[in-house]
């Protein structure tokens, strides 16, 4: 017995020193992370800064990158092309002062990613805050800015303003998708309820990834018993940052007002049964192949439960006319605080 629990402690031990090597490594990648992007800004702003003291064009990047090749020959970073970006980067961030402390939390090719891809500040603050918050890798986060998830996160529709307390509605808002891409499934066109849930089940790194992280896996067919009746929520999650159960109802076709009864239903029973004292109230997700948002809004408009309604894509869209849906910047400002 003393040998095992010698053995248990030593065991301990190990795992509480590999903790702190890890802790260090992380600490140390951020802060060789901090001094290069302050090193790459502080190069962008005396590039830009001789310019317009000099009236020097392009050409002086072009030379400055054969300076530093010759005298720094196994420093990769310094081409022209990447003194130009640094240049950019500088003149991009300087006069956003909420912006210019965080970029330096993400690293050099995310950076450049976002500052490239996104067309205003209040987008590039979304990418920045959600890489940062899930550790998104680049290829992740290029997917998300092509897939539109800025737009799709800011379109959702939800009553979580009415059902939910004021300090999580900001951040359950940026749990919900207006829509989800689907394109890691091979599916017909034509395709079963059964079949789009088996499929998210079989791809569940993706679907939770597609969902925008922080939501772990808790079950398909989720059973649930109420007054001697079977009753089945087609997936079940939870959210870690919200700390609340997340029940998802999946439909093939069009959104209809009764999945609004059904879901209530559901969370009310899982609010019962299952949630613990710690936790927040259950959130709903009606995920349906298209909707109008109008039927949407109503039938939203009386329920007393969390519960968002979103579409589905086995591809890549977003309608030109749905542009016109994105809410004020004011709007999107509250709403990015909900990002941590």
């Amino acid at each position: 017995m003393e040998k095992e629990l010698v053995n248990d402690d030593y065991r301990d031990f190990i795992g509480e020193i590999k903790d702190k090597v890890r802790r260090s490594q992380y600490e140390a990648m951020k802060a060789v992370n901090t001094t290069l992007i302050s090193l790459y800004w502080g190069i962008g702003q005396e590039i830009y800064n001789q310019q317009q003291e000099k009236g020097w064009g392009k050409s002086i990047v072009e030379v400055l990158a054969k300076e530093l090749k010759e005298e720094f020959p196994d420093v990769k970073g310094f081409s022209a092309s990447n003194l130009w970006r640094m240049r950019n980067f500088y003149t991009t961030y300087c006069t956003a002062e909420n912006l210019a402390p965080l970029v330096r939390e993400i690293s050099w090719t995310k950076n450049i990613a976002i500052m490239e891809k996104c067309n205003d500040f209040l987008e590039r603050e979304f990418y920045i805050k959600m890489t940062k918050k899930y550790g998104w890798t680049k290829d992740v986060l290029i997917n998300h800015i092509e897939n539109k998830t800025y737009e799709k996160y800011l379109l959702n529709q939800t009553n979580f303003d009415e059902t939910l307390p004021e300090k999580y509605v900001n951040q359950a808002k940026l749990a919900v998708k207006d829509e989800y891409i689907f394109d890691f499934m091979e599916l017909s066109k034509e395709h079963s309820e059964r079949e789009l849930e088996e499929n998210l089940i079989n791809n569940m790194r993706a679907f939770l990834e597609e969902m925008g992280g922080n939501f772990a896996f808790i079950g398909s067919q989720y059973h649930l018993s109420v007054g001697g009746d079977d009753f089945y929520i087609d997936l079940l999650l939870y959210h870690r940052s919200l700390k609340s159960l997340v029940a998802i109802e999946l439909k093939v076709g069009d959104f209809k007002p009764e999945f609004v009864g059904k879901l209530q239903f559901y969370l009310t029973a899982l609010d019962k049964q299952v949630k613990m004292e710690h936790e927040n109230p259950s959130i709903g997700i009606i995920i349906c192949k298209n909707k109008n948002r109008t039927v949407v809004e109503y039938a939203l408009n009386d329920s007393d439960k969390p519960i968002g309604v979103s579409t589905y894509q086995i591809r890549d869209t977003l309608p030109e006319q749905m542009q016109n849906l994105l809410p004020s910047p004011e709007e999107i400002k509250k709403r990015l605080e909900g990002l941590k």
